[in-house]
């Protein structure tokens, strides 16, 4: 259950055929996304938005994840000594990961300076959730290594984003997997039941994998809040606003498979129903270019990177970039 990766020029081609759809954010998220109070600001954390070079409308990694393996057999497997690595790295270069529903809606929290990265982990292996029998995570395991990162760095949350499909985390069971990842500030979202092409169904089938994926987290889970859903195999179902919209589920956020950032979710640019992720890589091998390592460099190296102000009641950005902000958070801009 692998994707292919999707070039540059498909995700342009995904965002066009998207916006003709009714794939916009739901009625709460846009008063969510409209209201002037977020979150309550920590007065501590915020400061002048040109003393921290405070960019609110840079760009945003949302990495991807599939399996953690001592033994790689596909350019989507990672070791976890690689997996360890990467999130070190975050830390020291001042990343602070936020959940994909929080990103999608504009609710992003975190220190002043600091860049928000999403980690997303989809198929719902073994590897990433595996619980042993005292209900802690087993070594070598993504949220294990989540967690031993956030120890070693204390302003790191360990917090990502699931994308499950049914019978998720066979290995621990789907009902206590799911239960726990909730318990401990993760996100559980839909990644649907059996993770079919959604490209190669009619818009019953596509609208059937979807709520029936919907219907196993809710079953397993009772009383989950699903947004956000990644595409199997990055592959957009006909009309693309299926993804987003359907009997039994209503999507803030839907996912590709992708090759770069994302702009901001406060960018006039930014399209919910198709947002690119970067698939996790080393700096060499197939794809380095639109790897994890790669765009990490480019992002380090250049200007262009989202950089918080602290405070989460306010979009700061230099004032040149004032025609890049949405509407829809004119009330909450602060130029400088």
């Amino acid at each position: 259950m692998r994707h292919p990766l999707v070039p540059l020029g498909a995700l342009a081609g995904a965002a066009l055929l998207v916006s003709g759809c009714s794939t916009g954010p739901s009625q709460a998220a846009k008063e969510h996304r409209t209201s002037a109070s977020v979150a309550a600001a920590d007065p501590v954390a915020a400061k002048a938005p040109a003393e921290v070079g405070a960019d609110e409308l840079g760009q945003v990694p949302v990495l991807m994840y599939h399996q953690l393996t001592g033994a790689p057999s596909s350019v989507y497997d990672r070791t976890p000594a690689d997996f360890r690595a990467e999130l070190e790295r975050l830390a020291r270069e001042n990343y602070v990961p936020v959940t994909a529903r929080d990103f999608q809606t504009g609710r992003i929290d975190i220190p002043a300076g600091a860049h928000p990265v999403v980690l997303t982990f989809d198929d719902s292996t073994n590897s990433q959730v595996r619980l042993g029998p005292d209900g802690k995570p087993a070594p070598d395991t993504a949220v294990a290594i989540l967690a031993e990162t956030a120890r070693k760095h204390p302003g790191f949350k360990p917090v990502a984003t699931f994308f499950v499909n049914a019978d998720a985390f066979g290995a621990t069971g789907s009902a206590k997997a799911l239960t726990w990842l909730k318990e401990h500030g993760h996100e559980v979202a839909n990644h649907t039941d059996r993770h079919e092409n959604l490209r190669s169904l009619d818009q019953a089938g596509a609208t059937r994998a979807i709520a029936a994926g919907q219907h196993a987290i809710e079953k397993a889970a009772p009383g989950t809040r699903v947004t956000s859903l990644a595409l199997p195999f990055g592959a957009m179902p006909q009309p693309a606003g299926v993804a987003s919209r359907g009997t039994g589920y209503r999507y803030d956020g839907v996912y590709l498979v992708g090759a770069n950032p994302s702009v901001s979710p406060f960018s006039k640019a930014f399209t919910p129903g198709a947002i690119p992720r970067i698939r996790s890589a080393g700096p060499e091998g197939e794809d380095a270019e639109f790897g994890s390592s790669r765009w990490l460099d480019k992002l380090a190296a250049g200007k262009n990177r989202y950089v918080s102000d602290g405070d989460p009641n306010t979009v700061a950005f230099p004032s040149a970039s004032r025609t890049e902000l949405s509407p829809a958070f004119a009330k909450r801009a602060r130029p400088y």
